[in-house]
């Protein structure tokens, strides 16, 4: 059985992971998780280990809300890598408590001979901040021998990461999944990642044309995306009267998008007599107060079911906008963020859309896919405008050209990737 340390930081990214361990489990076995990932993912996949720290612990939005998490990172950093080296040393070595995995590596320069090892697996020998102590015991699993790194998105996290290990001799295979938009700034990173990376696994077909040891995978939405609207229902949404019409209301899954854009599409959605959904992400759903007033929203939480159910939608930039188009909902992109962080962005970041959909339609050559609104403009009336006037013939012909663009799901590839390691 293998043991593989996951750093999947992000909602979307623990979404992609649970893709993959489907298939890794039906196709070779059982296997074994430890690093950063939802804690969620050990009872579904009947995991011994938990996370080291829970994913949700680095959840934030833009440059400044990163800001207070940068010591955690780095301490979340140097415990991975120590636990890694510690893996390494294992060799045919029984498995240790992960609580002793991470006191032996952290004393390793001590070890001068077997006389020392009782006293550094002794918990009142080690020198340990507190934090460092309470995370050991808290996550005290057995693990095997790690077999590979796979890190997910998150370059902030992971490139340090990979840094780190390499500047340690590490030996451990690194898989980066889901690479940085270099197309849309800090192209600089491109000889980084390739020089501190084994394997580049690439979920956009433009990706290729920036890095050069790359592996096109395909994109992890067709896996996660089951259902879809055919011709007829396309059709139904056209015939529909206004008041018939399900309006979706996707305003992020951070705190910080929420409060931003729930009171905008609050009012918004005074202009919709028919049924209107708000999105909820299942991790906020026993935090509901973050969305304020709810009157008239009846709340649900599976974004690909609400995209089918819906008719129309207004999404905040995101993973949901792909979803929107994939499923084939038509949809308008509304955004609103920190005037620092938008200053900031727009210093470094050069394309014309923010959504995703938008961004594989600019690279293909495409007209845009859908509005966006940005900033200032994002107000309850002139989103309403926007969707009076909005082209529905115009969307829908261009959703073929998605799917035939992103080809296939990435997850089957990314387990088979795991397994030959």
């Amino acid at each position: 059985m293998k043991t593989f340390l996951v750093c999947a930081l992000e909602p979307s990214a623990n979404l992609h992971l649970k893709e993959i361990l489907k298939i890794y489990q039906k196709e070779y076995g059982k296997f074994e998780l430890c690093g950063i990932f939802d804690e969620l993912l050990c009872k579904e996949f009947g995991l011994q280990t938990k996370p080291l720290y829970s994913s949700h612990e680095f959840s934030a939005m833009g440059f400044v809300e990163i800001v207070p998490l940068i010591f955690k990172a780095k301490r979340a950093i140097k415990e991975l890598t120590k636990l890694i080296l510690q893996s390494e040393s294992l060799s045919e070595k029984p498995p240790l408590n992960l609580e002793q995995n991470t006191a032996q590596t952290l004393n390793l320069q001590n070890l001068n001979s077997k006389n020392k090892a009782s006293q550094v697996l002794n918990p009142q020998s080690l020198n340990l901040d507190n934090k460092t102590s309470q995370t050991l015991k808290k996550n005290s699993p057995q693990i095997q021998k790690i077999d590979a790194v796979l890190c997910i998105d998150s370059p902030a996290f992971n490139i340090p990461l990979a840094k780190a290990l390499k500047k340690e001799n590490s030996t451990t295979k690194r898989i980066y999944y889901i690479l940085p938009q270099v197309w849309a700034w800090k192209k600089g990173r491109i000889p980084i990642i390739e020089s501190h990376f084994d394997i580049l696994a690439s979920i956009l077909p433009f990706d290729e044309k920036f890095f050069s040891k790359s592996t096109y995978v395909g994109h992890p939405l067709l896996d996660e995306i089951k259902d879809f609207k055919d011709k007829n229902e396309r059709d139904l949404i056209l015939s529909k009267k206004e008041e018939q019409k399900i309006i979706a209301f996707l305003p992020g899954s951070r705190k910080s998008e929420i409060k931003r854009l729930m009171p905008i599409f609050r009012e918004l959605s005074q202009n919709f007599k028919g049924e209107k959904i708000l999105c909820v992400p299942p991790f906020n759903l026993s935090k509901l107060e973050i969305y304020d007033k709810l009157e008239g929203f009846k709340i649900e939480s599976d974004t690909p079911k609400v995209l089918k159910k819906a008719d129309f939608a207004f999404i905040c930039s995101g993973t949901a906008t792909l979803e929107a188009a994939i499923v084939g909902t038509p949809f308008i992109l509304a955004y609103k963020a920190k005037k620092i962080d938008i200053f900031i962005a727009r210093l470094f970041v050069k394309l014309k859309h923010i959504g995703l959909a938008n961004i594989f339609c600019d690279f293909a050559g495409k007209d845009e896919l859908n509005p966006e609104f940005l900033q200032e403009q994002v107000s309850a009336k002139n989103l309403f405008e926007a969707y009076l006037k909005y082209d529905y013939k115009a969307f829908f012909a261009k959703l073929d050209f998605l799917k035939e663009y992103l080809k296939f799901g990435s997850a089957k590839n990314l387990a088979k990737i795991l397994n030959e390691i």
